[in-house]
């Protein structure tokens, strides 16, 4: 398969082109309309007592929503004739089907609710029609009803900041986009030193957002997808382009020192296109751990994360070739100063560079690299054993928001208790007697304040009962008050009961992930062991990459809690603290922080697998395996950390949690595990790294994962001149026993064997059968010759 991309990046690199420019038009023209079609919430499992409750609402009381509308006078109170004249001019420019139901001052039973402490201000809460808001502009248009030139007036509810959630994504989406590019490109020319080569995977990363939110509208035709995922998809689809477009252009240049361009193009497919390939699955299947949860919010996170990484391959091994291809040499074009010209010779001993010398050092001292960096560990993790959970609200917009300053502001007002009420709703025709009866023992539990029967529904099928508290909903004493009043016997002839609001609905979806989130794990773990036995051959190092990601995890975590629920660099990243961290967030965090953990991890010991199968004792196999991928690895990882800084600039709270979250996840994966603890662990465990049992040779034959170079049989000739000659491709070697480590690093003198790293062959090497009845290669000593 890889060779026939290869291929085809060379011979049909115009009709791939052309179909490329023909999907980024419909993408520009269709996909960006995404924003339209976006559902808010999906924190809750549809099955909890607190989404029936919701539900039921909806149903026998025929409203979506309730509208806050905070309307303030500069000079009339209340009282004033004048106020209740401009309001009622107000609401009847209001289009007609839209409000189901209007509640406000002067036609209300406990008007002091709806009226601010100083008199000037009031509420008026509109119950919206199902659907009222559906059509595209319809919240703009009622909006413009709802203005007066003596009002003040403000929007708010649950309404007002699902319109506002939608048009803060789409605004830091574009900000995040113009931040990163200027910054991805400026860093490109850094790492690669030519404008050709730069500019490669900047368009491959422009592509893969613009087909990311095409794959999502799609998504939106058949199922609900949450406004959030716009930015961890997009978040994802360019980092994760730009990380593999990296790796293959890193390795074409690479080739392009000793095969013609055609040449360079096939074994590039053929090598890092397949590690890249071995990386995108890996990354996809942690992602399909999210379409275990009941919770739309995670589930659409993980279809469009799921697509996405898919989509990012699928460019990867197509459209990136094929411009590869029209380029040729040419993609050395326009290269920067500190670009050398010419290659070093290849029989020239290279120099050990920074990333082998560290490898060195490492692994004279494992135990002591893999102290110390536990350590450190260890202490970023401590934060989240103090974690406190809380819901998404309207503090996660930003401060200018109108429905976030109407939510802070009828917190101090009589309303803001009724809205942090308890929401009982009674499904049945109980007596009125009965629906008294219940009122009055709900008002006397520990914790309440008091309860009053709200809203009857026209059929006489529900009534809806508000249990008011003092107090923070996300505070101990609220939730023990949820389990009071679901504790309480029914009324007399209720045929259900069920509890909901804020504190009930954290409350079922905090249980909800404890329970789904151990089969999400075994899934994960077993998805990613499965995939990484067949990419290493290896019993320990599936195992070992997964504990590795784990503790990147807890640095994580640790850092997510200490900032945004402790509030430390609150100022600088410009949130308001909650005291809380939404636990959705910190789900999405482990899943997508274990793929792209995983992913450095394939990047690493694939080319480690690659030098131990050509002849190399496990340290020297390790060390030039840290030396090939450090700087790709390091650059990837740069790359990435620009993407997620771009979107930390974002205004809404939850987004930056994300991006800091993975930011730190990144950070640490890419520099103490990936380069200090992997090394020491690898060196320690020694030739068991590779250790295979022979049952499990044979399905590793079956499944197994090589990065194998193709025969070239004809070398092509390029434009500059024949191309050198290629040596045979050794056999491939899928399963090498244990070997033995030796005391010191070494590597081949000047005078012995030639190493030729990049294209994986040794020159001077000759199979050898160490007990085990697999051949594996061995350095010739001079007597030998």
């Amino acid at each position: 398969m890889f060779d026939a991309l290869g291929r085809l990046g060379h011979r049909g690199r115009w009709v791939v082109l052309v179909l490329t420019v023909a999907f980024v038009a419909f993408s520009l023209n269709w996909g960006s309309g995404i924003f339209g079609d976006l559902a808010d919430g999906g924190f809750d499992d549809p099955r909890s007592e607190s989404s029936r409750a919701d539900s039921a609402a909806r149903d026998h009381f025929s409203a979506s929503g309730e509208l806050i509308v905070a309307v303030r006078s500069p000079s009339m109170t209340v009282e004033d004739p004048g106020y209740k004249r401009s309001v009622r001019q107000m609401l009847g420019s209001v289009p007609e089907g839209m409000v189901a139901q209007t509640r406000h001052y002067w036609n209300s039973a406990n008007p002091g609710d709806l009226v601010t402490l100083d008199r000037y201000g009031t509420y008026l809460l509109l119950s919206l029609h199902q659907g009222a808001l559906d059509e595209e502009g319809a919240y703009e248009d009622l909006q413009e009803a709802l203005r007066h030139p003596d009002l003040s007036v403000r929007l708010g509810g649950s309404p007002a900041v699902e319109h506002d959630l939608n048009a803060w994504t789409e605004k830091d989406l574009r900000r995040a986009e113009l931040i990163a590019m200027p910054a991805l490109l400026g860093m490109l020319l850094a790492v690669f030193g030519s404008v050709a080569s730069a500019v490669l995977p900047l368009v491959l990363g422009m592509v893969s957002v613009l087909g990311s939110l095409t794959l999502l509208r799609a998504l939106t035709l058949v199922t609900d997808v949450s406004v959030f995922a716009v930015n961890m998809v997009t978040m994802l689809g360019l980092g994760l382009a730009i990380d593999y477009s990296l790796l293959m252009v890193t390795r074409y240049r690479e080739e392009l020192l000793h095969r013609s361009p055609a040449d360079a193009l096939y074994t590039t497919v053929a090598t890092a296109g397949r590690t890249v390939a071995f990386s995108a699955l890996t990354v996809a299947g942690a992602l399909c751990g999210l379409l275990l949860f009941p919770q739309m919010f995670l589930r659409s996170v993980g279809l469009g994360g799921v697509c996405v990484v898919l989509f990012a391959l699928l460019s990867t091994l197509t459209l990136l070739p094929a411009l590869l291809g029209l380029l040729g040499r040419r993609v050395e074009s326009l290269s920067m100063p500190w670009r050398p010209r010419l290659a070093v010779p290849r029989h020239r001993r290279e120099r050990p560079g920074p990333w082998r010398k560290g490898a060195r050092m490492v692994m004279r001292h494992p135990l002591l690299a893999m102290l110390l960096v536990s350590v450190v560990l260890v202490l970023l993790t401590l934060p989240f054993f103090g974690a406190r959970f809380g819901t998404v609200d309207a503090r996660t917009l930003p401060p200018q928001a109108e429905s976030r300053q109407v939510a802070e502001e009828i917190e101090y007002d009589p309303l803001g208790k009724s809205v942090a009420a308890v929401d009982v709703v009674v499904i049945g025709e109980p007596p009125e007697k009965a629906v008294q009866e219940y009122t009055g023992r709900l008002a006397e539990l520990p914790g309440a304040t008091t309860a009053r029967v709200g809203d009857r529904a026209p059929d006489g099928g529900a009534v809806r009962i508000s249990v008011q508290y003092d107090g923070d909903a996300m505070k101990q004493e609220a939730r023990d008050l949820v389990r009071e009043v679901r504790a309480e016997p029914a009324p007399e002839g209720a045929n259900d009961v069920l509890v909901g609001g804020s504190t009930a609905a954290q409350m079922d979806l905090e249980r909800s992930l404890a329970d789904h989130l151990p089969g999400v794990v075994v899934a994960v773990l077993g998805i990613t062991l499965v995939l990484l036995f067949a990419a290493f051959g290896s019993v320990l190092l599936p195992l070992k990459a997964v504990l590795m990601a784990a503790l990147s995890l807890g640095a994580s975590f640790g850092a997510i809690v200490w900032v945004f629920q402790e509030g430390n660099l609150a100022g600088l990243l410009g949130f308001t603290p909650t005291g809380t961290v939404e636990p959705t967030m910190l789900v999405l965090v482990l899943v997508v922080s274990f793929g792209l953990s995983t992913d450095y991890e394939v990047f690493l010991l694939s080319r480690a697998r690659g030098e131990w199968l050509a002849g190399r004792d496990n340290v020297s196999a390790v060390t030039e395996g840290v030396h090939r991928t450090g700087g790709v690895i390091t650059s990837a990882a740069l790359l990435m950390c620009v993407v997620l800084l771009a979107f930390t600039t974002a205004g809404i709270a939850i987004v930056k949690l994300l991006g800091v979250g993975l930011l730190v996840a990144i950070v640490v994966d890419a520099t103490l595990v990936r380069m200090v603890l992997v090394p020491a662990t690898m060196r320690m465990l020694g030739g068991a790294n590779w250790w295979l049992p022979r049952p499990l040779r044979r399905l590793h034959e079956r499944i197994g994962f090589n990065e194998e170079e193709p025969v070239l049989t004809a070398p092509a000739r390029s434009a500059r001149g024949p191309a050198p000659h290629t040596p045979p491709r050794r056999p491939p070697e899928r399963h090498p026993p244990t070997g033995r480590d030796d005391d010191e690093i070494t590597q081949p003198p000047p005078s012995g064997p030639c190493r030729d790293h990049s294209r994986g062959a040794v020159h001077g090497v000759a199979p050898t059968d160490n007990g085990s009845g697999h051949p594996r290669g061995r350095v010739l000593s001079p007597g030998d010759r």
